[in-house]
């Protein structure tokens, strides 16, 4: 029990630490007892005291070697509302925490105190991960009822920026979180065929880079852009659903392995087995 007390009190010290670092980054809490508003309307969520400390631990020499490409866009497909200054702080606060494990475990444990360290530091790399993966996949489902959208839009005789402007009143999820970013850098003065083409490089999306290649195309050349959309939102779902088909072909394939080396040695021991044994005994 005493060998386990130190990995304990370490676990539940990183999920404390990881609970406060997400109500800073969502600002949930400041939302509902009433954040202060800006002059736009929108709530004004200041960075807490967790994520003010991560993002001057962040700026030392050291954090510097924790930082990188793909690190930082695995950052901001996550949607957290946190700097990449903050965020190599989180991964140096994690690297402490395995490095405090690796010293407090027993004589073994301590021989894997860089492990620890190492492991601590990529944890918040791995959770941003999965946040940027979920965050995509809700992103990807929702295309084809965008491209419905800024067909239907188109139809009514909306330019293609009036479309999307139109497009991301109806749309839900993280999609309309950057609609929203994109509709805003154009509010200030962007050209919104470059914050189209940024949005959808940061994304990494094949079907949102499709959709942002028939809106400029057609703004570009003057198409209809109903058509267009339409064409391509038929494309995206017959693609799909044909993914879904030869991903329900090759279950069969991969049950094979289970069924032949886990199920039937089961079954096997559970049915013949004893009735082997009952038929040596009786014969015995």
């Amino acid at each position: 029990m005493t060998a386990v007390a130190p990995e304990l009190l370490a676990a539940l010290a990183g999920v404390s630490f990881v609970a406060a670092v997400r109500v800073s980054m969502t600002g949930g809490v400041a939302a509902r007892l009433g954040a202060p508003r800006s002059a736009a309307g929108e709530r004004i969520v200041r960075p807490g005291i967790v994520i003010r400390f991560l993002g001057r631990l962040g700026k030392t020499r050291v954090a510097s070697r924790l930082s990188g490409h793909s690190r930082s866009m695995a950052l901001e497909r996550s949607g957290w509302r946190i700097d990449a200054g903050s965020f190599t702080g989180m991964r140096m606060v994690g690297a402490a925490a395995g490095l405090v494990v690796g010293i407090a475990s027993p004589w073994p444990g301590l021989m894997l105190s860089p492990l620890w360290c190492l492991a601590g530091a990529h944890m918040p790399v791995f959770l941003a991960g999965r946040a940027a993966s979920r965050r995509l996949a809700s992103i990807d489902a929702e295309v084809p009822q965008l491209l419905d959208l800024l067909a239907a839009a188109s139809s009514a005789g909306l330019s293609a920026p009036l479309a999307l402007r139109r497009a991301s009143e109806a749309v839900t999820g993280p999609l309309a979180g950057e609609i929203d970013f994109v509709l805003r850098a154009v509010d200030l003065g962007g050209r919104w065929r470059d914050e189209l083409r940024a949005a959808a490089d940061r994304l990494d999306l094949p079907d949102v880079r499709r959709a942002v290649a028939a809106m400029t195309r057609t703004e570009t050349l003057g198409a209809s852009l109903a058509d267009s959309t339409g064409e391509l939102a038929a494309t995206v779902r017959q693609a799909r659903r044909a993914a879904v088909t030869e991903r329900a072909r090759a279950a069969p394939v991969k049950m094979l392995f289970p069924l032949v080396f886990l199920v039937l040695p089961a079954f096997l021991l559970l049915t013949v087995v004893p009735v082997l044994l009952t038929t040596l005994q009786s014969i015995r």
